[in-house]
């Protein structure tokens, strides 16, 4: 796995997640609803990606199997050349935990931890040693401008602070890829100007593949690639910005 990940990095138009013809079926008692058709496309790495569409159309549903929180019903989905479906459940929460980050409109965070415990946990989740996890943690707090702010619990920080300490604990791990679900959703037009910048940076230091599902217009404005999605099938995609 890890030369798999290594050779990705070493490779500027590899892909990082790879989808060919998914599909998900939920069954609600007897009846069968289908959330995703037949969806096939590539997400290239280091990119900028978005998936867009109407509520009910699927997004949320490809962001779980993108992110390796759900396996599909059938197809395949590949995420740094892993197949996902071929994992049992201790083996895919494995590597959700070493490998995906996740930021999340409504921050997410653990109330009763400081911004710096919040950013350290996914490090001991993963067996980083106490000195390691104190570098990087603190590391990452600086990378997103609350190295001052450490010591503070979620309650006593902005919104903005909340997902700046979100994205540090996403990227603190150091992973392929951070799934996005509508980051700025929660936050004020300029604030929300202040993340996408922040996240643009943090994605060109650290090479990170962003994949966001977002209504945002001025998020949607800096995708490197856009992925449209209706009725659980892809309709759209284009290298840039939806028009």
């Amino acid at each position: 796995m890890t030369d798999v990940l290594d050779d990705a990095r070493d490779h500027r138009h590899a892909t990082a997640v790879r989808l060919t013809e998914v599909t998900k079926t939920y069954r609600a008692g007897t009846v069968e609803v289908a959330a995703l058709r037949g969806i096939s496309g590539d997400i290239p790495l280091r990119s900028f990606s978005m998936i867009v569409g109407p509520s009910g159309s699927g997004k949320t549903t490809l962001l779980n199997l993108v992110g390796c929180i759900d396996v599909p019903s059938t197809g395949t989905v590949e995420v740094c050349g892993q197949r996902i479906g071929e994992l049992k459940d201790n083996a895919l929460a494995d590597f959700r935990a070493r490998h995906v980050g996740f930021v999340f409109q409504n921050f997410s965070l653990v109330p009763v931890l400081s911004a710096y415990e919040n950013v350290e946990y996914p490090l001991l989740l993963i067996g980083v040693p106490a000195a390691k996890r104190r570098e990087r943690a603190l590391a990452m707090l600086e990378a997103v401008g609350l190295a001052n702010q450490s010591r503070q619990r979620p309650n006593e920080l902005s919104g903005g602070q909340k997902q700046r300490v979100a994205i540090a604990r996403a990227l603190v791990k150091e992973p392929s890829l951070v799934l996005a679900d509508e980051p700025t959703a929660n936050l004020d037009t300029e604030t929300g100007a202040a993340i996408i910048d922040l996240m643009h940076r943090v994605q060109s230091q650290f090479h990170t593949t962003f994949v966001f599902s977002t209504h945002d217009p001025h998020l949607m404005s800096h995708a490197d690639e856009t992925f449209v999605i209706r009725d659980g099938r892809l309709v759209d995609h284009k290298a840039g910005a939806v028009q």
